[in-house]
């Protein structure tokens, strides 16, 4: 998209749907919020795999991981 568009012109164009037309569009932000979500979570996974091969991973006990988890 060459063309940015703004939250709030998107929000009128969807006012101009029909419901039938809404809900697939929901569908379809849906479908594609799901599918970034799986993007992101292989994009960690190999980042993962790399730090682990690098040897910049160490084992560390669940206790250890919780505290480490809620610091954060």
């Amino acid at each position: 998209m060459s063309e940015s568009v703004h939250f709030g012109e998107v929000l009128e164009a969807a006012d101009q749907l029909s419901v039938d037309e809404k809900e697939e569009l929901i569908a379809i932000l849906r479908r594609r919020l799901a599918e970034e979500g799986r993007r992101r979570v292989i994009a960690d996974v190999e980042e993962a795999g790399k730090e682990f091969k690098a040897g910049a991973c160490k084992a560390v006990s669940v206790d250890e991981l919780m505290r480490e988890i809620q610091d954060n």
